[in-house]
């Protein structure tokens, strides 16, 4: 969905999910270079809300690798942009699959909506 779709009021809410830490720290410090960055500061400044589905939001995390799994410890930048990206304006960040189902459930009700599950 290039960018300019946001300017014509079709769209109410923008998800980044997931949001790696990479994408994390450039929405924290309003770096908008990649579409993912570019929807989320967009949106941002039209007032639509976002919400992003953010990696490394605990002290530890265990994850399959492709040969096993591992345990990481994000770093204190990684879990300290999180914590500025929960501070921009309209956007709220979510850390597991269910805080993102809940998180739409409630966009979705906010606005009088639900789910469309059918496919064409």
């Amino acid at each position: 969905m290039p960018v300019g779709t946001l300017y014509g009021g079709d769209y109410h809410t923008v998800v980044v999910a997931p949001a790696t830490s990479n994408t994390v720290a450039k929405c924290a410090f309003g770096i908008s270079d990649s579409l993912p960055t570019n929807m989320f500061a967009q949106a941002g400044k039209l007032g639509i809300p976002g919400i992003v589905f953010a990696c490394d939001t605990e002290p530890v995390v265990v994850t399959k690798s492709p040969h096993d799994w591992v345990t990481l410890r994000p770093r204190r930048i990684e879990l300290a942009n999180v914590d500025r990206l929960r501070e921009i304006d309209f956007c709220q960040v979510v850390c597991s699959c269910d805080e993102l189902e809940a998180a739409l459930d409630a966009r979705l009700n906010a606005l009088g909506l639900s789910w469309n599950t059918s496919s064409s």
